[in-house]
């Protein structure tokens, strides 16, 4: 960014000489600097995964979820700064809402994710706002379309996903999601795989402590979004931790 300072960073309508608007790349180093969150898309539903950094110990567990309930049948995972996804979870709610009051019925996944991108992209356009700091996470499932999953970026991008991470370690959860089959996995399969990946690519030396937050939206949960039980959760985990820990042993024998 050799232009900063140079005055092209004061306004989101501005470009720099070469094409950038600064204010968007400095949104992009929010969710950068946010934990881990990704979503794997399955050939019977879509899960989510968040590594949730736990700054102080008198936090109250489970507070604050980066985890939401769009509608009965999409959820939403965020990266980024808390507020920011709250605020586009809120947005994101009001048009499924809206839609199902005008149409009487689901909204697809694909409209409400154009819906939003074209909201977060109208705070790219005016100099009295800023981007928002987050990347969000759209998923689905329903007997007619099957699973659906997208990704919001903070400049209004929206691409449909397989798989997507955003957060501190978006490259790590990248590498590792392509190398599941996702096209051929089941989501009971893919919430062990979500749950590795983020103790995987979790930093211990800078964020000692995190909550993981899984939630999923399958044909076994009749296209619900829902928090996964507490038993799954605790598989999850325990699969973590064994791959980790034969991870280890394996670097150790070499």
């Amino acid at each position: 960014m050799s232009s900063i300072g140079t005055g092209y960073d004061l306004y989101t309508s501005q470009f720099s000489p070469d094409g950038r608007v600064f204010q968007i790349d400095y949104a992009l180093k929010c969710v950068e600097n946010s934990g881990t969150a990704i979503a794997l898309r399955g050939k019977d539903g879509v899960v989510f995964a968040v590594e949730k950094i736990v700054t102080s110990k008198l936090y109250e567990k489970g507070a604050n979820k980066r985890i939401f309930n769009i509608d009965n049948h999409v959820g939403m995972v965020a990266s980024g700064l808390y507020a920011d996804a709250r605020q586009l979870a809120e947005t994101a709610s009001n048009e499924a809402s809206n839609y199902r009051q005008d149409y009487g019925s689901a909204i697809p996944t694909e409209f409400l994710s154009n819906r939003v991108s074209a909201y977060m992209h109208a705070y790219t356009l005016y100099s009295a706002v800023r981007p928002y700091g987050a990347t969000i996470m759209l998923g689905s499932w329903t007997e007619t379309a099957g699973p659906k999953l997208f990704c919001v970026e903070p400049s209004g991008t929206s691409y449909g996903y397989w798989g997507c991470a955003a957060g501190k370690a978006k490259q790590a959860a990248k590498t590792e999601i392509e190398k599941l089959d996702l096209k051929n996995m089941e989501c009971k399969d893919l919430i062990n795989e979500a749950a590795k990946i983020i103790y995987m690519v979790h930093d211990e030396v800078k964020d000692k402590m995190f909550e993981l937050e899984l939630s999923w939206v399958t044909k076994d949960t009749k296209g619900k979004h829902v928090t996964v039980s507490d038993q799954v959760h605790k598989d999850a985990e325990k699969f973590a931790h064994d791959a980790l820990e034969e991870d280890s042993d394996s670097e150790g024998d070499d």
